[in-house]
């Protein structure tokens, strides 16, 4: 069923696709794809060209704006934009602890969710595009994750590209996820120092949260497992522009004196549980280390193997001395599938996939070095997620792809400075600058 409707300057349809599971097999399973379609109000009736949004992630469904939102609005003025909803995610065919039973056991859903990588994201975008463009090439913006997708995208079928457009994601063509990570820890401590620089209050307060945290077994509202480690994990906010002095608000509420003692507050509790949770984008943690996987080499938890290589970020050992407890990243760890209540039935799944040993190739550096589609890039320096280093070796494989390298912003910075970094970009690709 289609819908139209309107927000604020804007005028959205629902547009609905079904495609292969498997595109190798295309007379087999199908799935169905969600996306929204956004035009200006003011050029509904126009023949414009057309931009489709590959959200980051992996594991999320792509925005929902109200109106002309961050880069939404400079995109309207000239393009019609589809919002996809990537396979997994969203408002497409849901893959999580309640539809994955569905697939068989833990084997057969491991196997299905080898189909929800950057190679099959692509496929999507060519298969519906025809319905989309009448068969013209279109204009992708990819964010993060997205940008992964834009460059194996670049790789495997670049006549559907019109011009390309990645904000914080241009992904090493061949590292392995051990490599990503040993390049990820440095860059995070480095993170977790800024944000202490900033707040010097928070190193105290960080470790009594811990302290308390290994010496007393704390379940959230949400039967959420609150360890020292998941306490950790919330680093993960200081990736974006805002995350520092979220995370400072939130260290800062999070004791309250009662009968039994000074505990954590429900306030404190139910804003992590919120922050930790994965019941709405559980597809990050089960394939996010799959993202990388190119080889035969399995990924087998990497970011947890490469953290014991950083003793430092060992929280007991921190509270031993009288250094700050560091915080972690976008890492997945094997423990929040005993955490977290909505990933524990998926956690042989998880196990199955981190074995596995027969990775495709994402990328192809040959075609990419041939590469005729108008690419610009923006490279976040010291960017917590993306490696920079990779990132720009990446962008000298890519012919003719331009970089933005800016510290003006942290990795959300097209949502954060929205008009300004797509409008750059996009003079990039049309050599305006």
């Amino acid at each position: 069923m289609t819908a139209t409707y309107r927000q604020p300057g804007v005028v959205l349809t629902d547009r609905h696709f079904t495609v292969p599971l498997d595109h190798a097999d295309p007379a087999g399973e199908s799935i169905e794809l969600y996306a929204r379609e956004v035009v200006a109000g003011d050029r509904v009736h126009q023949n414009l060209p057309w931009l489709v949004y590959l959200q980051g992630g992996p594991g999320f469904g792509a925005n929902r704006f109200v109106g002309k939102q961050a880069w939404l609005g400079r995109a309207l003025k000239e393009y019609r934009v589809l919002l996809l909803d990537q396979r997994g995610t969203g408002h497409s065919t849901p893959a999580n602890r309640q539809t994955l039973p569905l697939r068989g056991g833990p084997a057969e859903q491991a196997d299905y969710l080898t189909h929800f990588r950057a190679d099959s994201i692509v496929r999507d975008c060519e298969a519906i595009r025809p319905a989309v463009t009448g068969g013209a090439p279109w204009t992708v913006l990819g964010q993060s994750f997205g940008g992964f997708c834009t460059v194996n995208y670049l790789s495997t079928a670049p006549e559907g590209l019109s011009t390309a457009i990645i904000t914080g994601g241009l992904p090493s063509l061949d590292a392995h996820a051990d490599d990503v990570y040993r390049a990820a820890y440095p860059r995070i401590e480095r993170k977790v120092t800024a944000h202490y620089a900033r707040y010097p209050q928070d190193v105290e307060r960080a470790r009594r949260i811990a302290d308390h945290l290994l010496n007393h077994e704390v379940v959230l509202p949400n039967g959420y497992r609150f360890t020292a480690e998941a306490f950790q994990s919330l680093g993960i906010v200081l990736g974006g522009g805002e995350g520092s002095h979220r995370l400072h608000y939130l260290l800062e509420h999070a004791f309250v004196r009662t009968t039994q003692g000074m505990v954590l507050s429900d306030a404190f509790q139910e804003e992590v549980q919120g922050l930790l949770s994965y019941a709405a984008h559980p597809l990050y943690a089960l394939v996010h280390e799959a993202i990388y996987g190119q080889d035969a080499r399995p990924t087998a938890w990497s970011a947890e193997r490469v953290r014991a290589e950083f003793p430092q970020f060992d929280a007991a050992k921190a509270l031993a001395g009288d250094g700050p407890l560091l915080f972690t990243g976008e890492t997945v760890h094997p423990w929040m599938f005993d955490c977290d209540p909505v990933l524990r039935p998926l956690r042989e799944t998880a196990e199955l996939l981190a074995a596995r040993t027969d990775w495709a190739p994402l990328y192809d550096p040959a075609r990419l070095a041939a590469n005729e589609v108008p690419v610009a890039a923006a490279v976040y320096h010291d960017d917590m997620y993306v490696d920079t280093a990779h990132a720009l070796r990446t962008a000298r494989t890519v012919r003719g792809l331009r970089t933005w390298v800016t510290d003006e912003f942290e990795h959300d910075g097209v949502r954060a400075g929205g008009p300004r970094v797509l409008d750059r970009l996009l003079a990039l690709t049309r050599d305006e600058l």
